[in-house]
């Protein structure tokens, strides 16, 4: 299994609407490409010098073929979606790799 991570900080004056777009579209939007079979938004509990609220949210895809495929087929279109909130938030993307789950 992998995990599609991404960590977004976005500023505080969009963060509401922000966080509506995410919970409501972007991220059942993600699930509906068939290559995530969960998601989990979490906010990451630190206070940024440079300001605003930091999130993590973490796609799970069942292979790496998964996870390509998605970079293939479906990302570009994806982060294009998210140019209405363009230069109020920085994001960055990881990929990790499941070893073990308990």
């Amino acid at each position: 299994m992998y995990i599609y991570n991404v960590t977004i900080n976005v500023e505080e004056a969009i963060h509401d609407e922000w966080l509506k777009w995410m919970k409501q579209e972007h991220i059942p939007e993600m699930l509906d490409t068939g290559k995530f079979k969960k998601a989990l938004m979490t906010r990451v509990m630190v206070t940024e010098t440079m300001g605003g609220i930091t999130y993590s949210v973490q796609y799970t895809a069942e292979s790496k073929a998964e996870l390509e495929k998605y970079y293939e087929e479906d990302a570009d279109r994806m982060r294009g979606k998210s140019k209405v909130f363009e230069g109020k938030f920085v994001a960055f993307r990881t990929e990790m790799q499941v070893i073990s789950e308990q």
